[in-house]
């Protein structure tokens, strides 16, 4: 589980460690791990790693494998968000930086487990992407192109698994509260408690579904954003509310 810190990951280890499982919790910060694993039934292993960086990843998913075994459910949630805007040259790290942990993350976080998985034929991928990814956001460029290429990817990686045996779960979350979201400066309709949101997600998982919103109004709402002409969209959208730029990441 990566970005088991906070957030969406860490509602969905409680939800795995209060259910017993065994769970290996990744992250960058770990006094925050050690805290959410102080919370769990389950036994739980914290790894202190940054996704975006592939060797140290590996190190973590080979720490795992050692005590546990091969995982069952491997979940890339880490994720970041902060206003960006193409014109702000010191944007320009924040781009990469978003890009490398919501994409990249996703890539270095299954890497280590997939060809085991293949020649066993058994296990499940969960990607957290966002609805965010239906339609380019103002002020949000980097996550939203973070979301729809997270979008893509795991529909790839899906096909690409096709009769493998091996099962792979894209979760679009919208607006669940979290640390994430607590900073937006606009109404963010459906908001949904991050346990809650867990609880729904972990059954989309168990039932081996390729894609689920959550919660299922926000899919609505993502239907008809992509259904939206393009100068309607760019005309509504041109007011929206943003997301504060120089967020630490």
């Amino acid at each position: 589980m990566t970005g088991a810190s906070s957030g969406i990951g860490a509602a969905l280890a409680r939800h795995y460690g209060r259910a017993g499982a065994c769970v290996g919790l990744l992250g960058r910060r770990e006094a925050a791990l050690e805290a959410v694993a102080a919370g769990l039934d389950g036994e739980a292993m914290v790894l202190v790693a940054d996704v975006a960086d592939p060797r140290a990843m590996r190190e973590a998913a080979h720490r795992f494998v050692a005590r546990f075994g091969p995982p069952d459910i491997v979940i890339a949630s880490a994720g970041v968000s902060a206003g960006t805007l193409t014109e702000h040259e010191e944007d320009g790290d924040v781009f990469a930086r978003i890009l490398a942990i919501n994409v990249l993350g996703m890539v270095n976080t299954f890497r280590p487990f997939l060809l085991d998985m293949r020649r066993t034929g058994a296990g499940t991928l969960v990607g957290i992407a966002s609805v965010a990814g239906v339609r380019g956001l103002p002020g949000a460029g980097a996550y939203s192109a973070s979301k729809a290429a997270a979008h893509r990817y795991l529909e790839s990686l899906r096909v690409e698994l096709h009769g493998s045996g091996v099962r792979v779960v894209t979760l679009s979350p919208g607006y669940i509260d979290t640390p994430m979201t607590r900073i937006n400066p606009y109404p963010m309709p459906f908001l949904m408690d991050a346990d809650v949101a867990a609880r729904r997600m972990a059954r989309v998982i168990a039932a081996g579904r390729r894609h689920a919103v959550v919660p299922w109004q926000m899919g609505v709402v993502a239907r008809v954003l992509g259904w939206m002409p393009g100068a309607l969209f760019d005309r509504v959208f041109a007011r929206a509310g943003r997301k504060p730029r120089n967020i630490p990441l």
